[in-house]
């Protein structure tokens, strides 16, 4: 088997290609090195193209090395740069994904495994957030997100191609830039490093659901592989549990043994209150499930981040 993933330089990316080699499966990466790690994580046992997923020059990768499956991960993922400029947004976004799709029906690829956003679900209706809650993203980043999932289906419907999308709650851990989606966790840590205050918007009650990066690597793994019933199905990728900004805070506290100050600032326009996701059915249909909780995953991710020598900014 051969997967080739875009963005296989990034934060998800560069763990999802770790576990891919590990398991023994041939590993081609399409990048245009545009983030912040550049080919700091780039694993020597895969085989990188730099180039961008919107260029026509995309097909030359496929033509050279045939993939059977693709996972898409590479995508512009800050959600206020989404706002400032929504047009580069949804050219890389969206016209980006339909390239991939398109060489995808050109090259008889068998499985695309997609990375969808909790973003596209917007302000909850209801908690916990399950896949057949209404989309009503509240932003242009979400918007973007979950404009391609259409265009997905319809690839499988005209084309057959098979499909599996993975919607992410707040992903943290080991590589994650303090820059667009979800870097709250690698903000403070940023901070925590330059002894600078933690600036909490909003009274810090606001929850979130995060889930460490080496397991949702893992779930990519799990639906690029699995066959039948994970075919053609959408899920969310989550802890399913809230946890607020001030319990996350109090954990930094006591797991880092330092002290540092906390400012409180008005909440942001457009901030949703409270999420988490219903992860029930990747348990049943990808057999999949978080194997660290918060506390054990920030455990990890400060090991990583506050270590001697390491970069305040991967």
């Amino acid at each position: 088997m051969k997967v080739l993933v875009t963005g296989g330089l990034g934060f998800i990316g560069s763990h999802v290609v770790d576990r891919l080699i590990k398991k023994g499966i041939e590993t081609v990466i399409v990048d245009n090195v545009s983030g912040a790690s550049g080919l700091t994580y780039m694993n020597p046992t895969a085989v990188l193209y730099k180039y961008d997923i919107r260029d026509e020059t995309l097909h030359e990768v496929f033509n050279l090395e045939k993939p059977n499956a693709v996972i898409h991960l590479a995508a512009q993922i800050d959600v206020r740069e989404s706002q400032r400029n929504p047009l580069f947004d949804a050219n890389v976004n969206i016209v980006g994904t339909l390239n991939v799709l398109r060489m995808c029906e050109i090259h008889q690829v068998q499985k695309l495994v997609y990375a969808s956003s909790a973003a596209v679900y917007g302000n909850p209706e209801y908690l916990s957030i399950d896949e057949q809650h209404p989309l009503n993203p509240e932003s242009c980043y979400g918007v973007s997100k979950s404009v391609p999932e259409s265009y997905i289906r319809m690839f499988a419907s005209l084309h057959g191609l098979k499909y599996t999308i993975l919607r992410l709650a707040n992903v943290y851990g080991p590589r994650q830039s303090s820059h667009g989606e979800a870097g709250v966790v690698s903000v403070f840590l940023d901070r925590i490093k330059q002894g600078k205050d933690l600036v909490i918007y909003g009274d810090g009650e606001q929850t979130r659901d995060f889930v460490y990066v080496e397991d949702v690597a893992q779930a990519f793994v799990d639906a690029v592989q699995t066959e039948g019933r994970v075919n053609n199905e959408t899920m969310n990728i989550s802890c399913g549990i809230p946890t607020s900004i001030n319990t996350m805070v109090r954990m930094l506290g006591d797991i880092t043994g330092r002290d540092f100050l906390t400012t409180y600032a008005e909440p942001r326009p457009g901030d949703i209150l409270h999420s988490y996701l219903n992860n029930q059915k990747a348990q049943e249909l990808l057999s999949w499930f978080p194997n660290h909780n918060f506390h054990t995953g920030l455990e990890k991710t400060i090991t990583d981040r506050l270590s001697v020598g390491s970069a305040v900014d991967h």
